[in-house]
């Protein structure tokens, strides 16, 4: 039998240029994030399939219902679906030998240790950092990782902390034996991370652009890498003084490599590229 599809009904609706501007000012009022106008065909294909699961015909539509949702779940989805989220294990390694050789070779372990990962995605950046922390500080040391995300669905694969193994990733072989579990046969490129390493990251859901809890204070280390490129000047200004006031005074913030705070805050020294100590 000869089936013909009928292509001109796999198409969906465009995303016109009224259409994307209200969807640039939701997720910026939602999440701080500045959508250029490069991005409308990015954010047409991500919604496109939303359209077709809820059966609706425009984007207008969907930005109706969007703010129809008092429970806020179908904004939840938005967010989820416009939130970039591409990680690795131990990405911008400098930063891991930087936090090992000349933070945590000097940590009184008595005291604790407390670091927050900002923009934890799937948990690749977490799971590094609380390998680095552990082989310093011992896995019964006193320390403890909170690592944050705005999209629920990647905070739910950072919990479970299986993954398959990429050529970017570069987990140490001393790490990969103290601290993950390798699959076999089928499971061949696949690793699960250690319970015990996993006890000492708490995943939570959070806005950056929201209020934040108590326990986001006093922190040692916060990494927040790859995250200010999508706000704009006064958006990161905004965020920086909120993240000095909740690191110790001669704490570390790291970033990207490809963001500075350069004439955004005075309250942090650069150390080196992308790794600043606070000051005031």
């Amino acid at each position: 039998m000869n089936i013909h599809l009928n292509q001109t009904a796999l198409v969906g609706p465009k995303l016109s240029e009224s259409e994307f501007d209200l969807y640039r000012s939701l997720i910026f009022k939602q999440a701080g994030i500045s959508l250029s106008p490069m991005k409308r065909s990015l954010v047409e294909n991500r919604l496109s399939r939303r359209l077709r699961d809820l059966n609706l015909t425009s984007f207008r539509d969907y930005h109706q219902q969007i703010l129809a949702d008092t429970s806020m779940k179908e904004m939840q989805v938005l967010v989820d679906l416009l939130t970039t989220n591409e990680t690795y294990f131990f990405r911008e390694s400098q930063h891991f030998d930087f936090l090992q050789n000349e933070i945590l070779s000097k940590v009184n372990r008595t005291q604790g240790f407390s670091l927050w990962s900002a923009a934890s995605s799937t948990g690749e950046e977490p799971y590094s950092l609380a390998m680095t922390l552990a082989d310093s500080l011992g896995m019964q040391g006193r320390w403890q990782i909170i690592a944050t995300d705005i999209n629920m669905n990647v905070l739910e694969t950072a919990r479970i902390g299986k993954y398959t193994l990429t050529e970017k990733d570069a987990i140490p072989d001393k790490y990969l034996k103290a601290y993950c579990l390798k699959g076999v046969r089928s499971q061949q490129g696949v690793i699960l991370i250690d319970k015990a390493l996993r006890m000492h990251v708490l995943y939570e859901k959070l806005n950056l652009m929201a209020n934040w809890d108590k326990k986001f204070n006093g922190f040692d280390v916060i990494f927040i890498r790859n995250v200010m490129i999508y706000f704009n000047v006064e958006t990161r200004m905004r965020l920086l003084e909120r993240i000095a006031d909740r690191i110790k005074m001669g704490g570390y913030l790291f970033v990207s490599h490809s963001e500075t705070l350069n004439k955004l805050t005075d309250r942090f020294s650069l150390v080196q590229p992308s790794i600043y100590v606070r000051v005031k």
